[in-house]
């Protein structure tokens, strides 16, 4: 099967990195959808922000990419991808694979009307879902954690912190904005790693207007990049777990363009 090329489609030499990082298929039963279509029709839908069922008839059947979508979120494939790539693009850049210091911070956006759980960020009076990052010094992804809007800074840090302090064992340093300032977050963050400090970058009072502050902007440009796709404009997802594969998704989509 040959489809159109899209503005979302992998060049060879993109498909050619991430094809070997990909999951080994079944050796059992039917011969499974072109790897490459299936990529590329998930990325046309993060891309585009369109529903599933409206993929061009050039992609395989919907029920097929969603499929994919849902069992490789489910397994952390999605995650697990982003990791590899990212490890790549710390390798080019000079720095060693496993980071020594990260950015933490969040970012609330709106939620279109779905069944999943959303809340008030009454702070940004918005209704929706709040995004946690955790990001190298590259501005690079370490982990995701979506959640209802109303969750505080500090209650989503320690969610996403939770789940990927226990690999990324290296970490030294965590830079964190004003949000998590206090000494109880400070002490948590000592007793889930002893070695990790945590430091806050806050704005001075006496600066009026816009300033890029230090460490801080890494995150900030992060949490550009994935609004440059349409599905991850406004939150559309039914499950939490579905709202962070998309953002993977987009540093799958970003990573190799950069490496190839």
């Amino acid at each position: 099967m040959r489809i159109a090329v899209y503005d979302s489609s992998l060049t060879d030499a993109q498909w050619a990195l991430l094809h070997p990082l990909l999951p080994k298929p079944k050796r059992r039963g039917r011969p499974p959808t072109d790897r490459r279509l299936i990529i590329t029709a998930i990325l046309y839908v993060l891309k585009g922000g369109l529903q599933w069922r409206l993929l061009p008839t050039d992609f395989p059947p919907w029920q097929t990419v969603y499929h994919v979508f849902r069992k490789w979120t489910r397994d952390h494939t999605w995650a697990s991808l982003n990791a590899q790539l990212r490890t790549r693009a710390r390798q080019q850049q000079g720095r060693n694979p496993p980071p020594t210091a990260a950015i933490l911070d969040s970012q609330s956006v709106k939620s279109d009307a779905h069944g999943g759980a959303v809340g008030c960020d009454a702070a940004k009076q918005i209704k929706g879902r709040k995004r946690h990052l955790l990001v190298d010094t590259l501005g690079l992804v370490l982990g995701v954690c979506v959640t209802p809007a109303s969750t505080t800074a500090r209650d989503g840090a320690k969610l996403l912190l939770q789940g990927v302090l226990v690999w990324l064992t290296s970490l030294r340093l965590l830079w964190v904005d004003g949000g998590y300032c206090g000494e109880l977050f400070a002490q948590w963050v000592k007793g889930l790693r002893r070695k990790l400090l945590v430091e806050v970058v806050k704005r001075s009072d006496d600066v009026k207007g816009f300033r890029v502050l230090p460490r801080r902007w890494v995150v900030e440009r992060t949490f550009g990049w994935p609004m440059r796709h349409r599905r991850l404009v406004r939150d559309h997802e039914t499950t939490q777990a579905s709202a962070e594969a998309w953002i993977y998704l987009a540093m799958i989509r970003i990573q190799p363009r950069r490496l190839a």
